[in-house]
């Protein structure tokens, strides 16, 4: 199993009380160089067009991070494909493939928020038509120089060269899911490996649509190879359950109180909290073994998972506090997780 950490460029953290851009920058690079360092898989990093995330142009950050690292992945988490051009996606990503040596991947998915649509003149009314097309065309860029396109969210494409290429031969497209039926079968079909979103409740929710998904592959021709399914949850870790739960939960709390008057919901409680926090809840906040078995539960709740991408970074977390938390995910989580599942 991968592990990995996913951030969406905070513009705002415990220690910066005057909003500092080119700090936040800075600090991100740090962050990535130490997954890199203490020998994490993957680094995401998601694409919101908000004040308080800086990572709308995440291809840009990601190609910064590819010069000053040298194994780990680098991945969008997740490109919102409905509000960007397929081809302009792909040649930005096949650039950071090469910048990275064949480090590059893609999430493509449809965001949670709804702000792109509007800034790029999408109708939101059409949001799963215009995804599946601009999804469509984009696997047909990766697996043709020359591609000939029609379709009605995008001027034809006939007889047209695309590139740069990228170094990977079939360089890695995944889908993004929430709790869609639609968008699990889709992936399968397409087969395509699947990163779900899963930003609360119980994980286990989730098995029959992993399972949809998988039946949907396994009724194709494609590679089984490429039938991976992959978790992105809120975590952090800190020497013990009660520090985590400490540091974390007042940053939480302040982000989702805040998305929840936008979106109508209610405020967050600890007892939400700790519940969303147990033993098959979503969230993985603890210590070292606690965190390290509740992937392995999680993984064993969905028939096996590929990977793990940690979101760590919330408003009140200091950067040394996010640097601890990667560091201990690198150095103890992941190897008592690969030690676990060696064991069974």
């Amino acid at each position: 199993m991968e592990i990995g950490i996913d951030s969406f460029a905070g513009g705002h953290t415990g220690d910066i009380h005057v909003r500092d851009n080119e700090l936040i920058i800075d600090r991100l690079m740090e962050q990535i160089q130490l997954a890199d360092k203490v020998g994490l898989d993957v680094f995401g990093i998601g694409e919101h067009h908000r004040r308080e995330f800086l990572d709308s142009a995440n291809h840009m950050l990601l190609s910064a991070a590819a010069r000053i690292t040298k194994n780990i992945r680098l991945t969008s988490a997740v490109t919102v494909l409905s509000a960007a051009d397929p081809v302009r996606v792909f040649q930005n990503f096949a650039t950071l493939d090469l910048l990275s040596k064949g480090r590059a991947e893609i999430v493509a998915g449809r965001g949670s928020f709804t702000e792109a649509f509007p800034l790029f003149g999408i109708d939101q009314r059409e949001y799963s038509e215009v995804f599946q097309e601009k999804l469509n065309l984009l696997l047909q860029i990766r697996d043709n120089v020359r591609v000939n396109w029609r379709g009605n969210y995008r001027p034809s494409l006939i007889e047209q060269e695309i590139y740069p290429r990228p170094v990977q031969e079939k360089f890695p497209i995944w889908r993004g899911a929430g709790g869609s039926p639609q968008s699990f079968q889709m992936a399968g079909l397409q087969g395509l490996p699947l990163m779900i979103a899963i930003i609360g409740g119980e994980t286990r929710r989730f098995a029959p649509l992993v399972e949809l998904y998988r039946k949907a592959y396994n009724s194709t021709k494609n590679s089984i190879s490429e039938m991976k399914v992959g978790i992105h949850s809120f975590g952090y870790v800190a020497e013990n359950r009660q520090k985590a739960i400490d540091e974390f939960f007042p940053g939480y709390k302040r982000m989702f109180d805040r998305i929840g008057k936008e979106r109508g919901w209610g405020g967050v409680t600890m007892d939400r909290f700790l519940f969303q926090n147990g033993p098959n809840g979503a969230y993985l906040v603890g210590d070292v073994e606690e965190i390290a078995n509740k992937i392995v539960a999680h993984s064993m709740s969905l028939g096996g998972l590929s990977r793990f991408q940690f979101q760590i970074e919330n408003e009140l977390l200091t950067h040394e506090q996010i640097m601890n938390s990667i560091e201990m995910i690198g150095l103890e989580v992941k190897p008592r997780v690969l030690e676990i599942l060696n064991d069974n």
